[in-house]
């Protein structure tokens, strides 16, 4: 090891640690296992670790900020690391990107349940991404889920796709995207396969969830034919967190899954399930403490082999977000999904392909959840932490690509009442029928290795702060209009925020009822609220989107939850926020 890590080993030693005699213990128990507890002087055996491990379905590992404890010189070696670009590594807080990835090709032993290799299932995406925010300087711990079918201008290097098809093109290209298109900083990367997410699972001896009806979905192969409460292995953990057709049983009489209702929103049904799984299981792993170093140590062994971190996440840099993140408290961490609408024209028509069901971003709602997350204010640039440009600072265009009369000219002079420079407007042809805002920039993509620092992102971000609506960022010179460092290309449902819209409005919510679809009327401020999200007026009065989905979705009434400690019925409290 490094000299530095030497040192700080040695510091560390003389610090007793929480569970210090039982860290001992694993720690000889890891020792004599791969045969060198023998030889290991009692100093070295002393430096042993809270080994907190992350994977990429959801707070399991570092989010639990731990459960897994071991010698990490050891367990480190087990981790497979991959060279991923695009990092950034200024800043005092870590964001990680946490995937989930859909590949069976890669998984050393193909499984039936999840779809074989050999007969055609070969497609690599991200079926989970997260943000997980950390700051060591506060302890605060916040996890952001991004809907797999959001649309975005760079999910590909040659252009817009869901954010879950950036992962085919490699993590670098995913990492990018969500750095050009959210301006999200990422520190690091962690990816999990569908082997990990089981193997850890089982290595818990199953977690127990409590179904308040039959469900079943086909594709997932959930197939609850009862209420109650089931222990669940790692194969059948997966079909529920996979699960995004699922069928609801509507009468006690009808036991033909093949006629029972859908639910509809299914891309945010399956991120709200999964959130309360990730509860119940960080529960589970919080619960037993460290108790058994070998069962303990049979975690990490099983999990570690097939997670991949990039090359720049070292032993050292995950022990010290561990002894920082130790004591979290696992209810009180912030989980929010980004806001969106859907796009209800069926498949979703763009530049000549469909693209299936899709989803739009919703702004103002968007950028506030991402700045509650990181903790910052809307006028802060997240990259470098310095206040975003005086709108008279830089120079804005305007084209119109929706065909809407004068759209252009309207977003001209609004944004021009708010102080902006705008040099012209123009007019492009659609790209689909409905479209969505995209606020484009351009100058330096961010460095293959080294921080990003863009006063046309900061740009582009100071105009993004006033839009309503659909809208993204979105990385590309050949889009912005020559003269300008910022071009908006107008799309569907465009507003722009002023002082007077921005204090009270109504807001609507689509129940994801299995029946119907209502809305919901009430009122509340343009901020970011866990039971209401803002409406701008050119969504809610327009039938090709559906009302913008909340922040943080509370459970249906036939969604699994936490079972009673004596797991004969649902828990009489829960740790939804």
């Amino acid at each position: 090891m490094p000299n530095g890590d030497d040192r700080s080993n040695r510091e560390t030693s003389h610090r007793r640690l929480a569970n210090h005699d039982r860290l001992e213990r694993l720690g000889a128990a890891v020792n004599h296992k791969v045969g060198g507890g023998a030889h290991r002087s009692p100093q070295r055996s002393r430096r042993t670790w809270i080994r907190r491990l992350v994977i990429a379905v959801g707070l399991v590992i570092v989010l639990v900020v731990g459960g897994v404890i071991g010698d990490y010189y050891y367990l480190g070696s087990l981790v497979h690391r991959q060279d991923v670009k695009n990092l950034q590594s200024g800043g005092t807080t870590e964001n990680i990107l946490l995937i989930g990835s859909t590949t069976r090709c890669g998984l050393k032993v193909q499984n039936v349940a999840y779809g074989l290799c050999s007969q055609g299932v070969t497609g690599v995406n991200s079926d989970i991404d997260m943000i997980l925010h950390l700051d060591p300087s506060t302890g605060a711990v916040s996890l952001l889920s991004i809907p797999r079918d959001l649309f975005v201008p760079n999910a590909r290097a040659a252009g817009a796709n869901k954010i879950d098809a950036a992962l085919y093109e490699g993590p670098s290209q995913l990492v990018a995207a969500i750095e050009e298109d959210f301006a999200i900083p990422i520190n690091h990367y962690i990816e999990l396969n569908f082997d990990s997410f089981a193997s850890v699972v089982d290595a818990l001896g199953g977690v127990k969830m409590y179904f308040p009806v039959p469900i079943y979905d086909k594709e997932s192969g959930l197939n609850i034919e009862r209420s109650g409460c089931y222990l669940l292995n790692g194969v059948r953990a997966l079909e529920l967190v996979r699960a995004r057709h699922l069928q609801i049983q509507p009468t006690p009489s009808n036991h033909e899954p093949s006629t029972w209702p859908q639910e509809a929103l299914s891309d945010l049904a399956r991120i709200r399930r999964t959130h309360e799984f990730l509860r119940v299981l960080a529960a589970k792993v919080s619960a037993r403490g460290i108790g058994n170093p070998l069962t303990d140590q049979s975690i990490a062994t099983a999990v570690l082999p097939d997670l991949t971190v990039d090359n720049g996440f070292s032993e050292s840099t995950m022990v010290s977000l561990a002894k920082s993140f130790a004591h979290t408290n696992i209810a009180k961490v912030l989980q929010y999904t980004y806001p969106i609408v859907s796009v209800e024209t069926g498949s979703y028509l763009y530049q000549g392909y469909y693209y299936g069901d899709v989803e739009f971003p919703v702004q103002p709602s968007g950028v506030q959840t991402i700045d509650q997350i990181l903790g910052v204010s809307r006028s802060t640039n997240a990259f470098t932490g310095d206040p975003l440009p005086a709108p008279s600072s830089f120079t804005i265009s305007i084209v119109n690509a929706t065909g809407v009369a004068n759209q252009a000219a309207v977003t001209a002079r609004e944004l021009g009442a708010q102080g902006f420079k705008v040099k012209g407007t123009g007019n492009m042809t659609p790209v689909g029928t409905v479209g969505e805002t995209v606020v484009w920039y351009g100058g330096a993509r961010p460095p293959t290795h080294g921080n990003w620092t863009s006063p046309s992102l900061a740009a582009a971000q100071a105009v993004f702060a006033k839009l309503q609506g659909p809208a993204m960022l979105g990385y590309d010179p050949a889009e912005v209009t020559s003269g300008a460092l910022v071009t908006v290309q107008t799309g569907t449902g465009l507003t722009v925020a002023t002082a007077a819209k921005a204090t009270s409005t109504s807001t609507k919510h689509k129940s994801s009822s299995t029946t119907a679809s209502t809305k919901h009327k009430s009122s509340s401020s343009a901020g970011v609220s866990t039971t209401t999200v803002y409406d701008p007026p050119g969504i809610k009065t327009n039938n090709s989107f559906s009302a913008p989905s909340l922040v943080n979705q509370a459970l249906e009434p036939y969604d699994p939850r936490a079972c009673n400690a004596a797991g004969t019925g649902p828990a009489t409290t829960t740790t939804l926020k």
